[in-house]
């Protein structure tokens, strides 16, 4: 049992070496529902979406205390180009499969064989393309917030670079929406281009054999198509009630359903 008033210490940055000598920072969640049986399930690996981090993603929702309730370990990693990560500015180094790569590395550098994974947004390019490379390490995998057509493939790259590198404005809402938080937040504007360019048409294909719940928000228009994905698939489907792209994080009911859905043998 934690004493009461007990305080947790800052969980430490750790740093994998990808192939391209990038280095992506990640950090281990043990499990603290004081039951050492939730051990007897794989660490759960939580990938963010796009102009976010893991701490804002998962920790600032409650994703990582929810799991951690739940008796399950994660580890949480900042996608390259993205918080405590590296950040090259060249288009070839956001590619799926160096992303996905990433992950790789980050696990072997964690010493984890074998992975449930949630993502969110741009997020699943990236455990698509893991999965692709190793699926004997993929054991199930929640999908949130995306969806069959990947976002940056609509987006007029010239837009993007205007407003990232000239400060100038789109008309586009869409591109006005998602990259003014970032530019305001201090992103770095050079590596956000670069991965729109890499990540713009990634597929979302999770090799048939794992299984897959796809989750929306009611009133999210970016993952469009996927409750007709999940039905060709024959996976899973929520829909969380009432919320958008960006409250659905937070959403109890998705926590709920991902939990659920991991505790299945």
């Amino acid at each position: 049992m934690r004493p009461a008033g007990a305080v947790d210490a800052p969980t430490p940055t750790l740093y994998a070496e990808s192939p391209d000598g990038v280095l992506i920072g990640y950090r281990v969640h043990e499990n603290s529902g004081g039951d050492p049986s939730g051990d007897a399930l794989p660490p759960v690996l939580l990938v963010h979406g796009f102009a976010s981090n893991a701490a804002v993603t998962w920790e600032g929702t409650g994703w990582v205390a929810a799991l951690g309730d739940a008796q399950r370990s994660t580890i949480t990693l900042d996608l390259r180009g993205h918080g405590e990560s590296d950040k090259p500015v060249d288009a070839d180094s956001y590619t799926p499969a160096t992303l996905g790569a990433d992950l790789i590395a980050v696990l072997d550098s964690a010493g984890v064989d074998v992975v449930d994974l949630v993502g969110y947004s741009m997020g699943n390019r990236v455990i698509s393309a893991f999965a692709a490379l190793a699926p004997e390490r993929v054991r199930r995998v929640v999908v949130g917030g995306a969806g069959p057509n990947e976002l940056f493939a609509s987006w007029n790259l010239d837009d993007a670079r205007a407003v990232l590198l000239r400060g100038e404005s789109s008309s586009d809402p869409v591109i006005e929406q998602v990259l003014r938080p970032a530019i305001a937040a201090g992103a770095d504007r050079e590596a956000l281009l670069a991965v729109i360019e890499g990540v713009s048409g990634a597929p979302l294909a999770i090799p048939a054999g794992i299984p897959v719940l796809f989750v929306a928000g009611e009133n999210d228009p970016v993952p469009a198509g996927v409750q007709q994905l999940a039905r060709e698939r024959g996976a899973d489907f929520v829909s969380i009630p009432g919320r958008d792209h960006v409250s659905t994080l937070t959403a109890r009911a998705f926590k709920n359903a991902a939990i659920e859905f991991l505790a299945a043998d």
